[in-house]
């Protein structure tokens, strides 16, 4: 067996074993939770944890499925009412930015463009492809947005529990052997089909947005009524868990004195932040609490996916929150970044 072998069979061995302990002492989200501690853990502890690679980003098709076969006439004819809720997302990305850009840079010293990356909340890896790609320090980013959505990850669930009473054993789906064989099938096609699909076009996101685009496709038309299987839905919380926790190898004291630190401050005024637009979007009546919240939640679209499966949320309505966002800043942030100059800045502090 060879090195890279041996090490993600430890890394798989160390999440099944963080899964059976979360599910014997009944703690919550045990697919999730169990491999992300157990993960995080021995990543911390120096121990040479490897991810699953291609495995990891096709388990997020799984998601990109769920949300698919949310988009039905129902959620397309309630788009209006959305709307208003959704015209908050610029808002809410102007003001991280505002925040953010001048926390990391004048608090804990780093350049102007890993700042201006490191404040965006869009996806972790196209923040640190474009951050990186622009001049920014890439472990930093890296390090930064995995810790914003680890901390977001874990404080959710704490939060919808204890702040608004919700259970998170909601049934996220029929076991396979119920589904109908032929819609299985389509799902099948619409994952694969969807991703590679949208990697070829250079989609952003392609592993969940090119699944949601055919899934929708196939929901809207009548061919899907159903998400896909339990099994599937478990086996994508596991390798998302797993691949939080992996994050962390080779994290050095300075990192965590500094990348780290600075992400779980960063991400605390996120969360107070995005508790404002809960609240607002909750008393205008837009949306009920728990919806409020995941939709405006600064996550990843895959985590935020999956609490609001466990949640029973509306995941129409919470996706296209994320979706706008995810949309705005990667589409949005290059070009600004370009237009402030910050590609080619010198710092002289």
């Amino acid at each position: 067996m060879s090195t890279i072998s041996r090490r993600r069979a430890l890394t798989v061995a160390l999440a099944v074993l963080g899964t059976g302990a979360f599910w014997l002492t009944s703690l919550p989200l045990p697919f999730l939770f169990g491999p992300l501690i157990a993960c995080l853990g021995a990543a911390l502890l120096g121990v040479p944890l490897l991810g699953l690679g291609q495995v990891s980003v096709a388990a997020r098709t799984i998601l990109g499925v769920a949300v698919g076969a949310s988009v039905t006439p129902e959620l397309v004819g309630r788009l209006p009412q959305i709307a208003a809720s959704v015209a908050l997302v610029p808002l809410y990305i102007m003001i991280i930015g505002l925040i953010g850009v001048p926390f990391f840079r004048r608090i804990y010293g780093f350049d102007w463009t890993t700042s201006w990356y490191a404040a965006m909340p869009g996806g972790l890896q196209d923040m640190v492809i474009f951050g990186t790609a622009a001049g920014g320090d890439p472990r930093a980013l890296s390090l930064i947005h995995a810790t914003r959505v680890l901390i977001i990850v874990t404080l959710a669930p704490i939060i919808m529990i204890h702040g608004f009473g919700v259970s998170l054993d909601n049934p996220i789906g029929a076991p396979a052997t119920s589904l109908p064989p032929g819609e299985l099938l389509l799902m099948l096609f619409a994952a694969v089909v969807g991703w590679k699909g949208g990697e070829r076009i250079g989609l952003f996101g392609a592993s969940i947005i090119g699944p949601m685009i055919v899934t929708a496709i196939l929901s809207l038309s009548g061919l899907i009524h159903v998400r896909p299987p339990s099994e599937a839905i478990l086996a994508a919380q596991f390798l998302i868990g797993l691949g939080i926790g992996v994050g962390y190898v080779g994290v050095t004291l300075h990192e965590l004195r500094r990348d780290v630190a600075a992400g779980v401050v960063f991400v605390l005024l996120l969360a107070a932040l995005a508790a404002g637009f809960t609240e607002f979007v909750f008393a205008l009546g837009l949306a009920p609490h728990v919806e409020a919240f995941l939709a405006f939640a600064p996550g990843g679209q895959a985590e935020m996916t999956v609490l609001a499966i466990v949640a029973g949320a509306d995941l129409g309505f919470v996706i296209v929150h994320h979706l706008t966002r995810v949309l705005i800043v990667i589409l949005g942030a290059p070009i600004a970044a370009k237009m402030f100059g910050l590609n080619a800045r010198k710092d002289k502090e």
